[in-house]
């Protein structure tokens, strides 16, 4: 009744019958009490299919074969259910649960980048895969919102499938974007070599 953010580590402890310092050490804060997937909330089922796609596959091919795979397995990251929607109202609820989820999509954008492009990892490739991760995050909460309004499971899981599907379509986009810039020649015209002056012809200088 009070909140997630109003319950102490010291309380936690006491209810656990352990001591606060034996809940540090499985737990870095509070927080991650109720978030303790940190592997999924970093999307890492994501960029590790990206490290091991097959040689010419494009990385928008990988993440379908990921998310498809995902929801075929009733997997926790695209799974969304009543429960799953009661445990997302309480994490809604928390700032400072909030505060702790933005970092978990810090860093899966800074892994799935990395996945991506490795240490050549340019302004393309994070803004591509801060996409990836506003695209889970957007399809997710379009999912939980019908179930919330009485919708099944099925109903959500399309709903959460139609947003990947146009997330991932501008990531496509996106990353396919440098290779037809620099495939395309430059629209500035050549300049023409300028002539140098040409010198008054002797009869010239005569009549002066």
């Amino acid at each position: 009744d009070r909140g997630c953010d109003a319950v102490t580590l010291d309380e936690i402890a006491a209810a656990a019958g352990v001591s606060k310092m034996t809940v540090l050490n499985y737990f870095a804060r509070k927080e991650d009490l109720m978030l303790d997937r940190e592997d999924d909330l970093q999307l890492a089922p994501f960029r590790e299919a990206l490290r091991a796609r097959p040689a010419g596959e494009a990385p928008v091919a990988t993440l379908r074969r990921v998310v498809d795979a995902l929801r075929a397995a009733g997997h926790p990251i695209v799974r969304v259910d009543g429960n799953i929607v009661a445990w997302w109202r309480v994490v809604a609820a928390s700032p400072a649960m909030q505060a702790r989820l933005r970092e978990h999509a810090d860093a899966a954008a800074d892994a799935v980048a990395d996945a991506l492009a490795g240490a050549a990892a340019d302004g393309v490739a994070h803004l591509a895969a801060g996409l990836v991760v506003l695209t889970v995050r957007t399809a997710r909460a379009a999912a939980l919102r019908v179930v919330e309004r009485g919708g099944s499971a099925k109903k959500a899981d399309a709903a959460f499938a139609d947003v990947v599907d146009h997330g991932l379509r501008a990531v496509d986009a996106l990353l396919a974007a440098p290779a037809k810039a620099s495939a395309q020649p430059s629209s500035t015209p050549a300049r023409a070599p300028s002539k140098a002056p040409s010198k008054p012809s002797p009869r010239a200088k005569r009549s002066r």
